[in-house]
């Protein structure tokens, strides 16, 4: 199972299999109340993304496009000597790419606008650095 942020679970999880975001304000407050604000945030769209293994298309407002990252800087952490990322430019040029060969507990990557596209590897999940 991957790691996300609870309202990005909510927005593009299986919550959402059609037009469902007027049943979750109108339930989730009286059923979960501790839960109500990452509702909120969920069919508002505003809400943090986390990123997994694959590869993404860079994009200024990705808007729940689960095949998207907007620029900016994210970090992941953990046990991570089998992690391997890479930014692509759109010609297709690696832009950087770094194999991690040492035991790292820690990564961060900053995504440029001039980037393409975003693809990582074994690296667990990418969240964003505030």
């Amino acid at each position: 199972m991957t790691e996300e942020a609870r309202p990005q679970w909510l927005a593009e999880g299986p919550l959402f299999w059609d037009d469902g975001k007027e049943v979750l304000p109108a339930g989730i407050p009286r059923l979960c109340p501790e839960r109500t604000d990452e509702v909120k945030a969920a069919v508002s769209g505003k809400y943090e993304r986390w990123f997994h293994e694959g590869t993404y298309t860079v994009a200024a407002k990705p808007a729940g496009d689960i095949g998207k990252i907007a620029p900016g800087t994210y970090r992941v952490e953990g046990p991570l000597a089998e992690c391997y990322w890479e930014r692509t430019r759109e010609d297709g040029r690696r832009d950087h790419r770094q194999p991690v060969r040492d035991v790292a507990r820690k990564i961060t990557v900053t995504i440029a606008p001039s980037d393409d596209q975003f693809t990582s590897e074994n690296c667990g999940t990418w969240k964003p650095v505030k």
